[in-house]
């Protein structure tokens, strides 16, 4: 394969850019509205853009487009330069907002006046849909928009000066009534707006529209190719109207590509917005949803999202990857670096009956089979353990080799017990498990060469850490699709499970973030925000039992 068949089609189009000298660099740009958190598929975009500018040896911004005061606060800011910080798309001190380009947005906007390119309407916003037409019919001039330019610019500063209620007035650029694009049938480019801005305070009850500043935007920043959704598709036009009718020297060159979609999630700002008002999920950042934050919280990595976004690749075609995937990269990723501990889910306290009363010793276990580099540590064991309740059976059924009256198991890198049975409450829950031990079988194997079918992971009851772990399934339920018929969400009553677990005691000390593997339970996280000290909160990141098959690449 060549490196040419090898590109992806922006790929293609950058080269073909530099080849033919319409650039001598390659700049790119994430520009995200800091009007929610950011989800998965923002990071498809965060890492394609730093991609291509890391590619070809260029610049990556990271630039806000804070146009829009009545939806925009800090604490959305803030958490999107962490999530891009974390994805470890550095943007140096390449910072910018659109809120600092407000001067030269509203001499844009005088320039286009002057040059009779924009006027001021006072149609509300009802009567603007009305003129704009339909698709099937072109749409009918503004009564404003035989205004001179002498009095175009004089409304357009009493805008500014804040003489007008908010709707009483707006600047549309000067266009095409009839263009079969409804995009370019005289837009909206600026609106009046009194609210003030979380960086300009109130220095501004002007703001104009995110069409109108992007390109300008990306045009005085040097964006060379400004990389964005589908949905854009049709704006472009515009864009390259704004670029254009301000005679900027060397305009950015937008390329749309596909949105990366992921089956059965909640992504919509309004619906997670919701969710965290109403207390279904626990803020932003809850670990049930996708945004990036909550993701991160799970206990997700971001070599496993670049991994992901890899494997969903960039197209022009709109698709959906499997939420299975997404957990297949995980798994990919930790299972050679972080260490397999034992916890206790459900626990049930199994005692062995000849072990000596009060006596006590350190057996040894490998911290990863298939890595030995992350070395060995000591287990406290005793007479009494915790084992999971679902690893004993009064009556199994068949091909069940775990613990039941008379079976020998092994006690993962401990020894092998014979069960003897069991005691039950009054309420017939089994309380205790019983059984021997044969001394010779220390460190799971037996001298005389005898075969057990099954090994049961366990912890010691008296050193055990006692910790909550929450056990997540996906907030919509699966079977019936994410939305109701009224357009509600169709969310899953089980999508939290907490435990009151046991675990090893060397989890005591588990800082925020940390992760591990416990045994047959899945890949578990250290939750940052309600872990205390010595008393650590695990999230359950993935299970260990996995439904995709990465495809086999074609030769």
């Amino acid at each position: 394969m060549s490196e040419t068949e090898s590109r992806n089609f922006i790929e293609q189009i950058i080269g073909k850019d530099l080849a033919e000298g319409v650039y001598d660099t390659v700049h790119t740009r994430f520009p995200p509205e800091p009007n929610g958190y950011l989800h998965i598929g923002h990071a498809k975009s965060i890492l394609l853009n730093y991609g291509l500018a890391q590619k070809y040896g260029g610049k990556f911004n990271v630039r806000f487009d804070d146009t829009n005061p009545t939806k925009e606060k800090e604490e959305f800011v803030e958490s999107i330069k962490a999530d891009v910080a974390w994805l470890g798309a550095d943007w140096e001190d390449r910072l910018f907002f659109a809120s600092g380009y407000f001067e030269e947005m509203y001499e844009g906007a005088v320039k286009l006046i002057k040059k009779g390119k924009a006027y001021v309407s006072d149609l509300s916003a009802d009567e603007i849909r009305e003129y704009r037409g339909t698709l099937t019919e072109a749409g009918k001039e503004d009564p404003s928009a035989g205004r001179s330019v002498e009095e175009n610019l004089k409304l357009f500063e009493e805008m500014k000066e804040g003489k007008y209620a908010d709707g009483e007035k707006v600047l549309r650029a000067r266009i095409d009534m009839a263009s079969p694009n409804i995009n370019m049938r005289d837009p909206v480019i600026y609106r009046v707006a009194h609210i003030p801005h979380h960086n300009t305070g109130d220095k501004w009850c002007i703001y104009p529209m995110y069409d109108f500043a992007h390109p300008i935007e990306d045009a005085i920043e040097g964006i060379t190719h400004s990389i964005c959704t589908l949905e854009f598709e049709d704006h472009r036009p515009l864009y390259d109207w704004v670029v254009r009718e301000l005679e900027y020297p060397h305009p950015p060159k937008q390329i749309e590509f596909a949105k990366m979609y992921l089956t059965n999630v909640v992504t919509g700002k309004r619906y997670i917005k919701k969710l965290v008002e109403e207390g279904i999920v626990d803020g932003w950042d809850d670990p049930r949803l996708v945004s990036i934050a909550a993701l991160r919280r799970r206990g997700f990595t971001p070599e496993s999202i670049r991994m992901f976004v890899e494997l969903c690749g960039v197209s022009k075609a709109n698709s959906s990857a499997d939420y299975a995937m997404l957990e297949y990269c995980i798994r990919e990723d930790l299972k050679l670096k972080r260490p397999r501990m034992m916890a206790v889910l459900d626990p049930v306290k199994l005692i062995i009956d000849n072990y000596p009363e009060g006596e006590s010793e350190m057996l040894e276990a490998p911290n990863n089979l298939e890595n030995e580099a992350l070395g060995k540590r000591k287990i406290p064991f005793g007479r009494e353990l915790y084992i999971e309740r679902e690893d004993f059976m009064e009556e199994p059924p068949r091909k069940y080799f775990r613990m039941f009256p008379g079976n020998e198991v092994r006690l993962m890198n401990a020894y092998f017990v014979t069960c003897t049975g069991c005691v039950k409450d009054e309420n017939g829950v089994i309380t205790e498990v019983h059984c021997t031990y044969d001394p010779a079988s220390k460190g799971g194997n037996s001298p005389d060469g005898r075969k057990v079918k099954g090994t049961i992971h366990w912890v010691p009851a008296k050193e055990a850490v006692k910790a909550t772990v929450r056990l997540y399934e996906n907030i919509i339920d699966e079977e019936s699709g994410v939305y109701n018929e009224d357009g509600s969400l169709n969310l899953n009553p089980n999508s939290l499970t907490v435990r009151e677990a046991y675990l090893e005691p060397e989890l005591a000390d588990a800082k925020a973030y940390e992760s591990f593997q416990f045994v047959r339970n899945g890949f578990f996280c250290v939750d940052y925000k309600d872990s205390e000290e010595g008393e650590p909160v695990f999230n359950r990141i993935v299970s260990l039992k996995s439904s995709f098959v990465l495809p086999k690449k074609e030769d």
